[in-house]
């Protein structure tokens, strides 16, 4: 029935008149709509960071401010402590618990631990796979209990490192939750812990080893190693104790006890051949009696496949066991008992079989039975945990289960691989859906990280479908990271974070790259390795910035600033990844109006290109080359000056004939003409290039008018005429002969290359008029004395006039009227003739 219409079956009324509705507040949340689930964030303060782990848009960090810093930790109480060591026990397998089996001929072993430990000596118990050192470690554990002020504490080393485990000691004594200290604080607080460390599965040795044990001067530890792990220093201090093999007799009572009988004359022979192979593993007896329990259950229930069918079909609890039931089956092959993990397999219920086909698939990793019912496909598959501990192929390593030493071999060779490409898949996909989801608490995730980290590393290899691994193990490292490091379980968090940078890569995501890379330079930041941390966030930052994520690139942003300020080297001097510097076209001519600020400026190549900006000088060119090789930079600089400057001296010239024509042609004293002076025009020289502008009017060397012009019209009346007088200049007028060194107008002028006309190399004359006058100038407003050097030519070359005053003075302007009648006489086009 639909549940948004009601019907008389619900409210117990005919459908005539239907009841009013309910408000929708008023319904459950399954006929509504589910609201989305927010993202779950955590902060946590990690040395003198706040960082708030984001999984959405990345973690943001940032300096902790003052009162968001912890308080001094304390101690855990003793109910606080049994609370964590429950927690870091294994969980008990469901079903009929199992009779714990004695630890047999270690007694000696036994007493010499305790009595190095309480001499406060570190010692290290060295054996192989299957030799019961994680059964010695805890009656060990339970005689050290009252040696140290904290007691005993347990924790495991499989896939940890020093540091890790120095976290870990300080989160088993210390109250610090969402608390991770910096090295100075950590060894700090460290050292003060005395107690009892008793550590299984120890992979490291040397120096790593050494600097585990300087950082805890006050704790005895009893470490446990597989003969391949590397040595302790020298200077360490840590005795060796060996662990072997049970001898005959211990290995047939063991193997007694696994069974829950007496052995039979037939079965006590068979053990001591399984002994001599197996060189007294305790695990090879348990594993034995095993073997024997089924072949119990097998003797009494052959007569039950006619009720129930195949015997693998029914659960082994299930079947009755009658010792007296004379049913013949043989023992198993001395073959089948050193290696017997296939078939104790065959003879476990399908869940159980399942359950060790992902497990061979994870790298030996058990997954929790929490999982098993979503990954097997059966309601009671967590009931396969209970069996394969009874038959001794799992073994508990910290708080979860892994295959029991030269199980996995074994499995393999029985083909338990086959599907494992399938079974990795199936994982991953359940664990990228059970780590996001928000119910799930980062504690629990970081307990089930060795299984979640074996199925991404599984995972990125697999080729059978390139276009879905990736991206499903992406998704699986972007859920899983943020609760790894909210659980500060730090190291998983960045190996989550390299695998998931790895499968991003692969599918081409760049938005899960970005997020991958930012992360992986919040963690390098908060570990000080800051120029790891930069590259990551630069990396980050660039790929945000193609996408577009601004959200993204601020965090990034903020970070990379962070980074900056803890490592000194500001961001202007070292431009991250994200920022475009542009490059150095040879093509561009010209820099911005008010130019680029630079420290210092690159030397650039001479602008190649069409765009000319007049008047901007580059501060440094590269010398040019013509085609023969010589260089051409100041000499073709000097070409160009001296074609601007003949082309000013011939402007000058031109706009002189002008002037005069203007002059003597008409008499309009309003006339523009008259306005025009006849000084040389300024030019650029070529010893500054600058420009050689004239003094201003009143300096010393201005010559004030020019010339002067006839004002007496005469008798007829008109000015301009051959009947007006001449004026008359005294002695303070002008300025004699010798003194402006102009010449009489019978002595003729110095032949120039054009004729009358100057060229353009040289400078035009004083005066405009095609041969000198004897008119004489006005008096000038200062008289030049002798001791005044001469005005130098603005283009440097020797001047054609010979005035001893320079180029301001000029010669006298002749006004007879043969000048004018010369000029009268002139062709119009003469002028541009000149030109």
């Amino acid at each position: 029935m639909d549940p948004n219409h009601t019907g008389p079956e619900e409210y117990g009324h005919g459908g005539d008149t239907p009841r009013q509705r309910p408000p929708r507040e008023s319904l459950t949340s399954d006929l509504g709509q589910h609201t989305p689930v927010p993202a779950r964030t955590v902060q946590l303060v990690s040395g003198d960071f706040l960082l708030t782990v984001n999984p959405v848009d990345g973690s943001e960090i940032e300096p902790c401010p003052p009162a968001e810093r912890p308080a001094r930790p304390g101690r855990l109480t003793e109910s606080e402590r049994a609370e964590v060591e429950r927690a870091a026990a294994p969980p008990l397998p469901p079903g009929p618990a199992q009779p714990a089996l004695p630890l047999l001929a270690r007694q000696d072993e036994r007493e010499s631990l305790v009595r190095l430990l309480a001499r406060g000596r570190s010692v290290r118990l060295v054996g192989p796979g299957g030799s019961g050192r994680t059964r010695l470690l805890d009656v060990v554990a339970e005689d050290c209990a009252d040696l140290a002020p904290d007691g005993v504490v347990r924790l495991n080393g499989h896939r940890r490192t020093a540091d890790d485990l120095v976290h870990d000691l300080f989160h088993a004594v210390f109250d610090a939750p969402l608390h991770r200290p910096d090295r100075d604080e950590l060894l700090e607080s460290v050292r003060e812990i005395g107690a009892v460390v008793v550590l299984d599965d120890l992979e490291f040795g040397g120096a790593a080893l050494d600097e585990l044990l300087d950082a805890t001067p006050e704790c005895a530890f009893l470490f446990a190693a597989t003969p391949d792990v590397a040595d302790p220093s020298a200077d360490a201090g840590v005795e060796d104790v060996e662990l072997s093999g049970l001898d005959r007799a211990a290995g047939l009572d063991l193997l007694g006890h696994a069974v829950g009988r007496t052995l039979t004359d037939e079965e006590a022979t068979w053990a001591g051949d399984l002994w001599f192979e197996s060189e007294g593993l305790p695990l090879r007896f348990v594993q034995a009696g095993a073997l024997l329990r089924q072949r119990d259950r097998l003797r009494a229930g052959t007569s039950a496949v006619d009720e129930f069918g195949v015997f693998e079909d029914v659960r082994p609890d299930e079947a009755p066991y009658d010792p007296a039931d004379g049913d013949e089956v043989p023992l198993p092959s001395l073959g089948e008992a050193a290696a017997p993990a296939p078939l104790l397999a065959s003879r476990l219920s399908a869940s159980a079989r399942a359950t060790l086909r992902f497990a061979v698939a994870l790298g030996g990793e058990v997954p929790h039975q929490a999982h098993l019912p979503a990954l097997v496909g059966d309601t009671h598959a967590d009931a396969a945990l209970g069996e394969l501990v009874s038959c001794g192929l799992v073994s508990p390593v910290g708080a979860r289960y892994r295959l029991a030493a030269g199980v996995p071999a074994q499995l393999e060779a029985a083909g338990y691989t086959d599907d494992a490409d399938a079974r990795i898949r199936e994982a991953a996909q359940h664990y990228a859906w059970w780590t996001g989801h928000p119910s799930v608490t980062p504690e629990r995730v970081c307990a089930e990280s060795d299984a979640i980290l074996a199925a991404l590393a599984a995972l990125s290899p697999l080729a059978a479908d390139p276009a879905d691994e990736p991206s499903t193990a992406a998704r699986l490292a972007h859920t899983a990271a943020p609760a790894f490091a909210a659980g500060l379980h730090w190291s998983a968090w960045e190996r989550a974070l390299r695998a998931g940078a790895e499968a991003a890569r692969i599918a081409g995501d760049v938005g899960e790259q970005a997020y991958f890379h930012h992360e992986l330079g919040i963690h390098a930041l908060c570990a000080g390795q800051l120029d790891r941390a930069r590259a990551e966030l630069e990396a980050s930052i660039g790929l945000r910035g193609a996408l577009a994520d601004k959200r993204g690139t601020v965090a990034g942003r903020r970070a990379l600033a962070l980074v900056a300020d803890r490592s000194g080297v500001p961001l202007a001097i070292a431009p991250t990844a994200a920022e475009e510097v542009p490059e150095a076209h040879v093509e561009e001519s010209a820099s911005p109006p008010r130019g680029v600020p630079m420290a210092f400026p690159d030397l650039q190549p001479p602008a190649d290109t069409g765009l000319v900006v007049p008047g901007v000088v580059p501060a440094a060119t590269v010398p040019q080359r013509t085609k023969d090789g010589v260089p051409g930079g100041l000499k073709g600089l000097a070409k160009r000056n001296l074609v601007a400057a003949g082309a000013g001296a011939l402007l000058v010239a031109v706009l002189g004939t002008v002037v005069t024509l203007g002059a003597t042609s008409d008499n309009d004293p309003a006339s523009p003409s008259e306005n025009v002076g006849v000084n040389p025009s300024a030019s650029q020289g070529l010893d500054d290039g600058s420009l050689d502008a004239d003094p201003a009017a009143g300096n010393k060397g201005d010559t004030g008018k020019a010339t002067s012009r006839p004002t007496d019209p005469g008798p007829d009346g008109t000015l301009g005429t051959a009947d007006d007088p001449t004026p008359t200049a005294t002695e303070s007028d002008e300025p004699s002969d010798e003194e402006t060194g102009s010449k009489e107008p019978d002595e003729p002028d110095e032949p120039t290359p054009s004729g009358t006309k100057p060229t353009q190399s040289q400078k035009p004359p004083t005066s405009p008029s095609p041969s000198p006058t004897e008119t004489e100038t006005e008096e000038p407003t200062e008289e030049p004395t002798e001791t005044d050097p001469p005005t130098e030519s603005p283009t440097g070359e020797p001047s054609t006039s010979n005035s001893a005053s320079g180029p301001a003075s000029s010669a006298p302007i002749e006004t007879s009227a043969s000048a004018t009648q010369s000029t009268d006489q002139a062709s119009p086009e003469e002028p541009e003739t000149m030109i």
